[in-house]
């Protein structure tokens, strides 16, 4: 690498992902460089606990217990932010680029909450953020967006965010298991976030939905404004019920843009989709997602959404973007015209309320085994306009209770809502109604 720049690499937090993006970088050093035209030198690494065991261990010299120093070495280029979190990340991505460097991060719940101060920061610094590994792991989901279809308006994208949560799933369904057996598999496993309500109740893939909302259509969305609903309450009964009418249930992400009513809807929950459909057939760990645009039609993009190599890749990609922007080349980033283009587009889209939704349900009931009951609940569903398209009951062995299993034709979320809450209200109902969306790409 005679007369070549180099590049000089600092990691903050040295986790699973940290380590991963290591160990790459230093099994592939000698091809990288020779594709980007640089020598890359990894220097030091932060991490909390400096007497920790690893699995990848560099020299002591290379590890350091105060990330400050890695953001203020005036010879570090690029920064890898990997210590996930809100407070700390966000104090040290600030100031790595007002300190000019190019920041590498995967932490899509920093990107989410304070991505528009991040930008902006970076464009006054006149340095740059890249974000790839944040959304979908080691799909380029962010790059094909934002470069492979730039010519597209996407009426529409869905998929799985989540790959615990349909690594679940998909145990759930495979083998019979209940949430709790499935969910102590996946802890031994390593794939359950620390904070489990990120992947149970679907905070971390409502994050990356944001992201792609914003990338898609210049709109920023807050969660509080979002519908976010977790796995948590599905049981093999429903399953198995949805398998019988012909669908598997994914926790999916959906974001829909009306361009005639120029509004737009980001929302992330269980619903059923039919067995055919592409998405329905990504299992275990991994992510799919399907963009439909207006000039391409649809593309779907299926691959390891989580883990140490899948995240380690698309960190590593970003690396590499990173590497040519700073040796010249224009960045595959957010440009300050792009910038002036998506606050226009925000300006125009408004964000469309759940009260818009309209779709087909399923409804899970748990109810008193006497007559009348099912005559009862169909009456309070005609007087709210809810067309029951099926039913299914079945008696419970050993107790005086059913299960009462509707689906619907499409009706509004809000008239089903208050139906339901009429139910619960009713002296035979024994649990609170239980419904899941069916989704209809």
């Amino acid at each position: 690498m005679k007369n070549k720049r180099t590049i000089r690499i600092g990691l903050l937090g040295f986790g699973t992902v940290g380590q991963g993006v290591w160990k790459h970088l230093q099994a592939d050093q000698t091809a990288l460089e020779y594709r980007l035209g640089a020598k890359l030198e990894l220097v030091r690494a932060a991490a909390r606990d400096l007497t920790k065991s690893r699995a990848v261990q560099p020299r002591p010299d290379q590890l350091t217990d105060d990330p400050f120093s890695i953001v203020d070495d005036p010879n570090i280029d690029i920064v890898c932010e990997l210590i996930g979190g809100t407070t700390l990340a966000r104090e040290l991505t600030l100031r790595a680029l007002k300190n000019g460097k190019t920041v590498v991060t995967a932490n899509k719940a920093l990107i989410s909450e304070f991505g528009e101060e991040i930008f902006a920061v970076a464009r006054e610094s006149n340095t740059h953020y890249f974000f790839e590994a944040s959304v979908a792991g080691g799909i380029p989901i962010i790059k094909t967006l934002r470069e492979g279809l730039v010519a597209n308006r996407f009426p529409q994208i869905y998929g799985i965010l989540n790959g615990t949560s349909n690594y679940i799933l998909t145990r759930m369904e495979r083998e019979g298991l209940s949430f709790e057996d499935t969910l102590n598999d996946a802890r031994a496993l390593g794939y359950v976030e620390a904070d489990e309500s990120l992947d149970l109740d679907g905070w971390d893939a409502a994050h990356k939905a944001v992201i792609l909302a914003y990338l898609a259509h210049g709109k920023w969305v807050k969660l509080d404004d979002m519908v976010v609903e977790g796995i948590r309450d599905i049981t093999t009964g429903d399953i198995a019920y949805a398998k019988e009418l012909g669908y598997k249930i994914k926790l999916l992400a959906v974001i829909r843009r009306d361009f005639t009513q120029n509004t737009v809807s980001v929302r992330l929950h269980p619903a059923l989709i039919a067995k055919q459909e592409l998405i329905a057939q990504v299992d275990e760990v991994f992510n799919g997602i399907s963009l439909t645009g207006d000039v391409v039609g649809t593309t779907i993009l299926v691959g390891r959404g989580a883990g140490q190599d899948a995240t380690a890749s698309a960190v590593i990609s970003d690396i590499a973007d990173a590497v040519a922007a700073l040796l010249g080349a224009p960045p595959p980033i957010i440009s300050e015209e792009d910038v002036d283009i998506y606050r226009a587009l925000a300006d125009e889209v408004q964000l469309a309320g759940p009260e818009s939704l309209v779709c087909p349900y399923y409804i899970r009931l748990r109810v008193k085994d006497e007559p009348g009951v099912l005559a009862r609940v169909a009456q309070v569903f005609a007087d709210h306009g809810v067309s029951v398209a099926t039913m299914i009951q079945q008696e419970e062995i050993n107790s005086a209770s059913a299960r009462i299993i509707f689906t619907t034709h499409a009706v509004s979320e809000a008239s089903l809502d208050q139906s339901l809450g009429l139910v619960a209200e009713l002296p035979f109902c024994l649990e609170t109604p239980f419904r899941l969306r069916v989704f209809k790409p």
